[in-house]
């Protein structure tokens, strides 16, 4: 079947804003899988087809092919088994050095994520961890935020979420220290763009350096049009458009807001999957909750 046609795109392709043709693409999409014992019903729920299936442009056959190479990829790397057993015992040591972490969320309900890349120190890093645990967390991680962030967002907010908003800080960066950590970039990207499609939802690049162009033009290809479309990128200042999208509650004092978690917003994992009445129902098979 081939890709929507252009006058269809009013439809977003989300549930509940499907063309007729959109709705008998995911139909067979999930016969097809289910024939080639490929479906997986607790995760390939109507969601999360949709998320391939846009991901590819509503084209059967290349969404099919994605879906099919994440499910491969899912049993070699041994998710399953990592979010069962992966213990991240260097958490609190790593959070100094390259700080990644989930913090409350913006003004659509979406969790907001955070990264430092500009604090990065790979020598001091690689003395308490490895690449491989890095990326290993990074898995677990977003299936963090499948089975529980984004359930429990959607709960609170009373509306279907699916993405998350990033903060990406380039405080301090410059074309070293990026090419430093290069290598974990591509990984992530690549993990995230062809196993867990559709999950970003703004993207803000703060503190961006004169020189970022050059940076930017290493990153840009990595990067779908739709993903690029998403990323909003900002010099020193950034305040006032991040506050546009997060209450200054939500956002740590540092980057403008008026957060002061206790120990620090980066160790906090505040949000409303640490809430009870967000979280009932919602799967807790992760370590180190």
């Amino acid at each position: 079947m081939p890709p929507v046609a252009a006058e269809q795109q009013k439809f977003t392709g989300h549930i509940g804003s499907l063309s007729p043709q959109q709705e008998e693409i995911l139909e067979k999409f999930r016969e097809e899988l289910k024939a080639e014992g490929v479906f997986v019903e607790k995760r390939h729920d109507d969601a999360c087809l949709l998320r391939f299936l846009r991901a590819r442009k509503f084209d059967l056959v290349k969404a099919k092919k994605m879906i099919i190479d994440s499910e491969n990829w899912r049993k070699e790397f041994g998710v399953d088994e990592l979010v069962r057993d992966f213990e991240y015992t260097e958490r609190d040591e790593v959070m100094k050095y390259y700080a990644r972490y989930y913090h409350k969320t913006d003004k659509e309900g979406r969790p907001i994520y955070i990264e430092e890349i500009g604090k990065v120190d790979i020598k001091a890093l690689y003395k308490i961890t490895t690449l491989e645990r890095q990326i290993q967390n990074l898995v677990v991680e977003y299936e963090k935020l499948a089975d529980i962030r984004v359930p429990a967002c959607s709960v609170k907010a009373g509306k279907l979420i699916e993405t998350s908003c990033t903060i990406l800080d380039l405080k301090g960066v410059s074309i070293r220290s990026f090419s430093n950590v290069f290598g974990f970039v591509k990984q992530a990207s690549n993990i995230g763009q062809n196993y867990y499609p559709e999950r970003m939802g703004k993207f803000y690049i703060i503190n961006a350096p004169m020189l970022f162009s050059s940076v930017w033009n290493l990153v840009k290809p990595m990067l779908d049009e739709v993903t690029a479309a998403k990323i909003v990128i900002i010099n020193n200042k950034y305040q006032s458009t991040l506050l546009e999208a997060i209450d200054a509650e939500n956002l740590p004092e540092k980057f403008g807001g008026t957060c002061k978690c206790v120990g620090g917003c980066e160790l906090s994992d505040d949000g409303p999957w640490q809430e009870s009445e967000y979280t009932n129902g919602v799967s807790h098979n992760h370590a180190n909750e």
